[in-house]
């Protein structure tokens, strides 16, 4: 599964990909790392992770002012500087995020509407349509985090787009490698390989073949 980005994590409304933990503030940003702590030592639910995992030394929760310290720390870091300076080139693809209504859920200035997206195949209870933010829209993204592991919630969060020129793999499970793949038509096959994790499905798909319409990424007419 692709790491998340933690650059900007104060501007979204739900944590980790199917948005299982809502951010109201710095509380729930603390509550949510004591809950990856606490799992961390002692298992997910049912599943118990092995005795040794690479990277994991903690012996025991943070206290609460680690908490906040950790926290107020992710809401400090700032992106690197975007060397993708506005063109001619840019303006076209503006053009086309506006026409293909890419904005409806990566809306500015955080390029996302900060809600949940059905998984293909669920259908959201009456009472989480009055108690969560859904776009009641499934792109079709595969609905094996969503729906078959214990991170499962039916949803996925809606991605910001802010900082993808220096982020990736992309998708939730890393199955693609850059920008320029994603837009590839190709990977919407069958037959397709992905070109970073191997255990993929097709995923979102662009609303059309876009390769050669738009300054977004890399065609043969544009190398």
């Amino acid at each position: 599964m692709e790491i998340p980005d933690l650059i900007g994590i104060g501007d979204r409304k739900y944590l980790d990909h199917t948005g299982h933990a809502l951010h109201r503030g710095i509380a729930d940003l603390m509550r949510f790392s004591a809950y990856i702590q606490e799992n961390t030592l002692s298992g997910f639910g049912d599943y118990a992770l092995p005795p040794s995992v690479p990277g994991f030394v903690l012996e025991e929760r943070m206290r609460d002012s680690q908490l906040y310290a950790l926290a107020r720390y992710l809401y400090s870091l700032q992106p690197p500087r975007n060397p993708n300076q506005p063109t001619e080139l840019t303006a076209r693809g503006a053009g086309i995020f506006k026409r293909e209504g890419c904005g409806g859920c990566h809306t500015p200035p955080f390029y996302t509407n900060n809600t949940l997206t059905p998984a293909q195949g669920f259908t959201p209870p009456a009472e989480h349509l009055s108690e969560y933010s859904i776009t009641q829209i499934s792109v079709g993204t595969d609905s094996t985090l969503a729906l078959q592991t214990r991170k499962g919630t039916g949803y996925y969060r809606v991605p910001s787009l802010r900082g993808v020129w220096y982020r990736g793999p992309f998708e939730h499970n890393g199955s693609v490698a850059t920008l320029e793949d994603w837009f590839d038509p190709a990977r919407l096959r069958d037959d397709y390989v992905p070109t970073s994790f191997k255990a993929w499905a097709p995923g979102h798909a662009p609303s059309k073949d876009m390769s050669s319409d738009c300054g977004l990424c890399r065609t043969k007419e544009q190398p």
